[in-house]
C-alpha cells in the first residue's frame, strides 16, 4: 500500500516512499516457530492426570497464543503498515493500523544524515538512518531501511535543495568561490552523499572552468 497524497501538501512530492526490509520479519517468524515447536512438544507428553493435563493444556495453549499475538502479530503488523518517506519538504515516518504514530522532520531542520550498516546488513541491503535535526527531535534512528545509503544521498541532496528554496536563491546569489566550493564537494564525500568518482569529476569542472 502506497504512502496515502492526501496527507501532502499542495507542492509537496513523494521522492522516496520506503517500506521496512524483510529482516524486521525474522524475530517475530522466529518466535512464531517456537511457539509452534513448543506446543507440539506440550500437547504430546501431556501426563495422565487428568487435572493436569488440562492445566497444562489450557494454560499452554494460553500463554502461546498471548505471545503469537501481542508479539508477533503486532509486529507483523507494524511492518505492513510502516512507511518511511521521503518528499521534497519533509522525511516522514508513519505506522500503524487502528492506533498511528507518526513523525515529521523538515528538510530545513536536518542537520546531519548517516547511515549504519553490519555485515550481514551490507549483504541484504538494509540499515539504519540516523537524522539529526535541529529542535526537540534531536537525533533519531530509523531501523531496517532499504538501501540506506543510496536513501542517505536523496536526503541530503534535498535537504540542501530545500534550505535554498526557502532562503530564496541567496545562495545563487553569491555566488561561493573555488576554494569554497571543492571543500562542500569534499564535505559532501566525507559524508557518504557522494562517491570518490564523482568527486573527481566535479573537482575537474571547477577546476576547468576556473
Amino acid at each position: 500500500m502506497a504512502f496515502p497524497k492526501r496527507l501532502l501538501t499542495t507542492d509537496e512530492e513523494i521522492i522516496l516512499d520506503l517500506r521496512p526490509h524483510w529482516i524486521a520479519l525474522v524475530g517475530p517468524i522466529v518466535v512464531a516457530i517456537l511457539v509452534v515447536v513448543a506446543w507440539g512438544f506440550l500437547f504430546t507428553n501431556l501426563p495422565h492426570n487428568k487435572v493436569v493435563h488440562q492445566t497444562l493444556f489450557y494454560g499452554g495453549l494460553l500463554v502461546g497464543t498471548v505471545i503469537l499475538l501481542w508479539y508477533c502479530l503486532r509486529q507483523v503488523i507494524k511492518w505492513g503498515t510502516a512507511h518511511f518517506v521521503v518528499t521534497n519538504e519533509r522525511v516522514i515516518h508513519r505506522q500503524g493500523l487502528i492506533s498511528k504514530t507518526s513523525m515529521e522532520i523538515p528538510l530545513d531542520r536536518i542537520q546531519n544524515v548517516r547511515f549504519h550498516q553490519g555485515v550481514f546488513e551490507r549483504m541484504i541491503g538494509a540499515g539504519d538512518i540516523i537524522l539529526e535535526s535541529a529542535g526537540e527531535q534531536g537525533t533519531n534512528t530509523f531501523s531496517d531501511i532499504r538501501h540506506p545509503e543510496r536513501t542517505q544521498k536523496v536526503i541530503y541532496e534535498h535537504a540542501e535543495s530545500f534550505t535554498m528554496r526557502m532562503q530564496g536563491g541567496v545562495r545563487q546569489e553569491a555566488a561561493p568561490s573555488m576554494t569554497q566550493e571543492l571543500q562542500r564537494l569534499a564535505d559532501l564525500r566525507d559524508r557518504g552523499a557522494i562517491t570518490e568518482e564523482e568527486f573527481q569529476a566535479q573537482k575537474a569542472r571547477l577546476l576547468g572552468s576556473g
